[in-house]
């Protein structure tokens, strides 16, 4: 749990990954610490996920079957209608041209996978505060 002086609602989470098993352990992982937590298993039902309920942090992979992670980023940070949500790729590209890329996209965060999930919950939690103040 993130430490904190008064409660907080909790952090809407969409984990955009195509791997399910991937996507399910971390959902699980970050259910346990409290967070409300979605998965969309491509770029197009991520969208529609965002479409559907603003979200407060996308957890995105880069390498998606059909549009990229970069494409969904461009997409859900050219919203207007909707609130613009951090995003952190959470991806296995790991070159200086993709955290270039990730950047002209849009991205907040990258990080290469795998990722301490300790250290995932407390990136979460900073953003968590970010948003509550």
């Amino acid at each position: 749990m993130c430490p904190q002086a008064s409660p907080l609602r909790p952090l809407r989470v969409l984990i955009v990954e195509d791997y399910i098993d991937c996507a399910e352990t971390t959902a699980w992982l970050l259910l346990q610490q409290g967070f409300d937590v979605e998965i969309a298993p491509s770029g197009e039902d991520a969208l529609a996920l965002a479409d559907a309920q603003d979200r407060d942090v996308v957890l995105l992979d880069i390498g998606l079957p059909g549009m990229s992670g970069w494409d969904v980023a461009r997409c859900l940070k050219a919203r207007e209608a909707t609130k613009k949500p951090y995003i952190i790729a959470l991806t296995g590209y790991g070159q200086n041209a993709d955290h270039h890329r990730s950047v002209d996209a849009g991205v907040d965060l990258h990080l290469t996978k795998p990722i301490d999930p300790t250290v995932l919950e407390q990136i979460l939690c900073r953003f968590q505060q970010a948003i509550s103040d």
